[in-house]
């Protein structure tokens, strides 16, 4: 059977919502139960920003709501803020989809990292305004570099195992529209 543009998407769409599964339900494994003095990047941030900033069409923004909204819940952070913040940021990144792609990936990167650095720091000055509990700045500040560190890892393993890659200047899709 052959492979058109719309089963790619729906494909593309399939495998970023396993992927953010996977991501969620891995996190929330006990493997260890001892208090970390780091911490670890946010792979389900990164991922979403790669699928976005490579292939808008491959996540919509109803998926990304939902699954960090339900991520919100099963971390028990203030449902709501956390996938507010990434939904804005996966839209602000969305429309300047066609601009990243002619970019450099170090420019891309950079745009991807300001990004990440507004969001957390937003996301910690609502926190502090509403005086929830929250991580310590530390923790916060090592996961927000931790995940700007491993983005182009992610981009590699995307690119590799999952074919998310940016799309050729003049490609189309199957009603001839430019991607």
């Amino acid at each position: 059977m052959a492979e058109t543009p719309t089963t790619r998407i729906w494909l593309g769409r399939s495998i970023f919502l396993a992927i953010a599964t996977v991501l969620v339900f891995a996190q929330l494994l006990p493997l260890d139960t001892r208090p970390h003095i780091w911490a670890a990047p946010d792979w389900l941030l990164a991922a979403t920003l790669v699928w976005v900033s490579r292939r808008p069409e491959y996540s919509p923004i109803l998926v990304i709501a939902l699954v960090f909204f339900l991520a919100d819940l099963l971390f028990q952070r203030p449902p709501g803020l956390w996938s507010g913040l990434v939904v804005i940021l996966t839209e602000i990144i969305r429309t300047r989809a066609k601009g990243i792609r002619n970019m450099p990936f170090a420019l891309e990167w950079g745009s991807v990292a300001l990004g990440i650095l507004a969001i957390t720091l937003v996301n910690r000055a609502v926190l502090m305004v509403v005086m929830s509990d929250q991580a310590p700045l530390g923790l916060t500040l090592i996961q927000m570099v931790m995940t700007i560190i491993f983005f182009p890892l992610v981009v590699v393993v995307a690119h590799f195992l999952f074919g998310v890659s940016r799309p050729a200047l003049g490609q189309v899709d199957n009603r001839g529209h430019r991607l």
